[in-house]
């Protein structure tokens, strides 16, 4: 799994983490069952603090991509991925009508809307 830390992002580095996590879930990248590397594993080649770590996995693991079996490590958990793929949709369409609202309010043309949501997504690959 590859992981990058960004450090001009704005997003702290344990939502990184858990976000390219969750994408490689969503993506189908990782399944259900996949272990995870350990915290500390996951640190030290990130080269962060283990509570950086540990707080992502918590995260992912409140939201129900991950589920942690004491002594064995964290595994992708087996809850349905088209149901968090659809919520993590559904997430989107709120924060783009959001944007959509902006825009026609500001007189943002739908190709300016367009131009700028395809350069946000190439800033984040």
């Amino acid at each position: 799994m590859d992981i990058i830390i960004r450090n001009s992002s704005e997003k702290p580095i344990y939502e990184q983490i858990a976000s390219q996590i969750k994408g490689e879930i969503l993506s189908g990248a990782l399944s259900a069952g996949d272990p995870l590397p350990g915290m500390r594993t996951l640190a030290k080649e990130l080269r962060i603090s283990v509570i950086t770590t540990k707080r992502a996995y918590e995260e992912l693991e409140r939201e129900g991509f991950l589920e942690t079996v004491t002594g064995k490590g964290s595994f992708v958990a087996a809850k349905n991925t088209a149901f968090l793929r659809e919520d993590a949709l559904r997430r989107m369409e709120d924060a783009l009508s959001l944007a959509v609202d902006i825009a026609l309010r500001s007189g943002i043309s739908a190709q300016e809307v367009t131009e700028t949501l395809s350069l946000l997504l190439e800033d984040k690959k």
